[in-house]
């Protein structure tokens, strides 16, 4: 298989397809949570599952966003940039989940079910995003193959 500049995907395609697949795979969660939890909680339920997806899915793809940012810094920053995402969302989510404690106009069971649905279908979308793209290791400029072979 040969690529043409043009067709030849950037070294951040594998994480934006990972975004795109999280996105859908969200997307059809929130769907069928929403449908499913309505049904058997009612309005408390609907409020569970769209809690559910925002905190789950929201907690999964943060990690995607702050690396596709931090892509393009040095390393250091990159790092950094991971490690203070990691925090944040951490914090945040903590501090989401006493908030919503003191509440009760959310199904638990809705909530719970559907952060857990929402760690593993966004996580799976993304790593089948990740690992369907493929991604050349080494690109060349045109004339390069020349230079190679004739130095050999």
């Amino acid at each position: 298989m040969s690529f043409t500049p043009e067709t030849v995907p950037g070294p951040d395609a594998p994480l934006r397809a990972a975004l795109r697949y999280g996105l859908i795979g969200l997307g059809v969660l929130v769907v069928a949570s929403v449908v499913i939890a309505s049904l058997l909680a009612g309005m408390p339920g609907l409020w569970g599952a769209l809690l559910g997806a925002a905190i789950g899915g929201g907690f999964i793809l943060t990690t995607v966003v702050s690396v596709l940012f931090g892509a393009k810094l040095p390393p250091q920053m990159a790092g950094m940039v991971l490690l203070v995402s990691w925090v944040a969302k951490l914090l945040v989510v903590l501090i989401v989940v006493g908030v919503l404690n003191q509440f009760d106009f959310y199904s638990r069971p809705a909530l719970f079910f559907t952060v857990v649905g929402a760690l593993l279908i966004v996580l799976g979308a993304e790593t089948y995003g990740v690992v369907r793209h493929k991604v050349p290791y080494v690109t060349t400029r045109a004339g390069d193959s020349e230079t190679a072979s004739e130095q050999e």
